[in-house]
C-alpha cells in the first residue's frame, strides 16, 4: 500500500482516539510508519535524502522496540508492514511530518492528564522520539527544496522514486562550480551526511523541554480547575 494512504489512516486513528491507551497505540503506529518510510527511502529514495532517511529509520526502530511485546499496541499489528511504495517523496514526507506533530500534541495531553508516573515518562520519551523524527523529516524536505532550486530550467520536477538513475546522472563533479541558484547554507552538505546530527545532549534537551511543556500544561489545567470549582469559591467567601 502507498505510504500516503497509510499515513492518512494513522492520522484518522489518532484523531478518533479518546483513551490514553488508544493515543499511545496511535503514536506507536506513527513511529512504525516513520521507521518504514525511512528504511524505504534509505534503500531506493533520492540520493540526497538517504542520510536523514537512515536516521529516521533508526529513530523509529528504537521507539517501536521500546514498546514490549506484551503491550496492547502489538495486538493490532503494525500498519507499516503493509507499506509497498512511496509514490511522491515530498507529499509523503509532508504528511508524515504533520502526523508526527499531531502525535506530539496528543502525547502532551496524555502526559498532562495522567497521575501515573510510568505512563507520564512513557509519554515524555515518545514526545522526544516524535521530535527527533520530525527533525529528520524537515531535513529531508529542505534537501528536496535545495535540489529543486538547483534544477536546470525546463527539467520537470518529479517526486516519484526513480530506480533507473545511473551513477552519471547522480554524480557531482568534484571540481564543478556551484550553481548560481544552489543553496550554500548549512543544509548544503554531502548526500551521505544528515543535515543535523542529533547528539545525546540534544536528545536530552528535547526530552527536558517536552517534560517542562507537559508540566506547564498540567499546572495550567489544575489552576483552571481551582478557579472554576464553585466549592472553592464558596469557601473563599
Amino acid at each position: 500500500m502507498d505510504a500516503e494512504r497509510l499515513i492518512a489512516s494513522s492520522s484518522r486513528d489518532l484523531a478518533e482516539s479518546r483513551s490514553a491507551l488508544d493515543i499511545m497505540t496511535a503514536a506507536w503506529q506513527a513511529q512504525c510508519l516513520a521507521q518504514a518510510v525511512g528504511e524505504q527511502l534509505a534503500l531506493c529514495g533520492t540520493p540526497e535524502l538517504r542520510g536523514e532517511a537512515r536516521e529516521l529509520g533508526e529513530i523509529g526502530g528504537r521507539s517501536c522496540a521500546a514498546v514490549g511485546p506484551d503491550h496492547p499496541a502489538w495486538r493490532t499489528g503494525a500498519r507499516a508492514e503493509r507499506l509497498t511504495e512511496i509514490g511522491d517523496e515530498r507529499r509523503t514526507l509532508t504528511a508524515l511530518g504533520v502526523l508526527l506533530g499531531e502525535v506530539g500534541i496528543a502525547l502532551v495531553g496524555v502526559a498532562c492528564a495522567t497521575d501515573e508516573e510510568g505512563l507520564y515518562w512513557q509519554c515524555i520519551e515518545a514526545i522526544d522520539a516524535a521530535d527527533e523524527s520530525s527533525d529528520r523529516v524537515r531535513g529531508m524536505l529542505r534537501r528536496l527544496t535545495v535540489r529543486d532550486r538547483a534544477r536546470p530550467p525546463g527539467v520537470p520536477v518529479g517526486g516519484r522514486t526513480d530506480h533507473r538513475r545511473t551513477p552519471v546522472e547522480t554524480a557531482t563533479p568534484v571540481d564543478a562550480a556551484p550553481s548560481p541558484t544552489a543553496w550554500t547554507g548549512p543544509e548544503a552538505l554531502p548526500h551521505d551526511r544528515p543535515v543535523r546530527e542529533g547528539t545525546e545532549g540534544e536528545r536530552a534537551g528535547r526530552a527536558e523541554r517536552g517534560r517542562r511543556r507537559a508540566d506547564r500544561e498540567r499546572a495550567d489545567r489544575e489552576r483552571a480547575v481551582e478557579v472554576a470549582d464553585p466549592a472553592d469559591s464558596a469557601a473563599g467567601s
